[in-house]
């Protein structure tokens, strides 16, 4: 069964390089474990959704919560999907623009059309931390 899982997590030393290292191994490794979805960071914290079967996920989840680049990994959502969101994104990077406005316009403009509503919402809100 597919599941879909939503996260944030606070990150706030890593370099661009560091963050683009993380994007890369995620979209290795990611396609051979059955896991699509998006990642955002703004600086400070991520925001990620994931998609996959939950076995895969709650596998990921562990690995992500024992990495030292971040903490305070708090998951914001976590439910079972009848299809992906992100079906094509291993993991996509959605940039997020200086402005408060600007993340939502971009946001707007990049999110996946099937994503619900809930999500969208809290990815939306997201864009407005600095």
């Amino acid at each position: 069964m597919l599941n879909q899982y939503l996260y944030i997590s606070t990150a706030p030393n890593l370099s661009r390089e560091e963050v683009e290292a993380i994007l890369g191994a995620s979209a290795r490794n990611n396609p051979e474990r059955g896991i699509t979805g998006l990642l955002l960071y703004n600086g400070r914290n991520f925001l990620q959704l994931l998609e996959g079967e939950e076995s895969a996920l709650v596998a990921l989840m562990v690995r992500i919560g024992n990495d030292p680049r971040h903490t305070g990994v708090s998951v914001l959502g976590r439910k079972a999907i009848s299809q992906r969101s992100c079906p094509g994104w291993a993991m996509k990077r959605v940039l997020i623009a200086e402005s408060v406005a600007g993340r939502r316009e971009v946001l707007e403009r990049e999110l996946p059309a099937g994503l619900d509503e809930e999500t969208r919402g809290i990815i939306l809100n997201f864009a407005c931390l600095n």
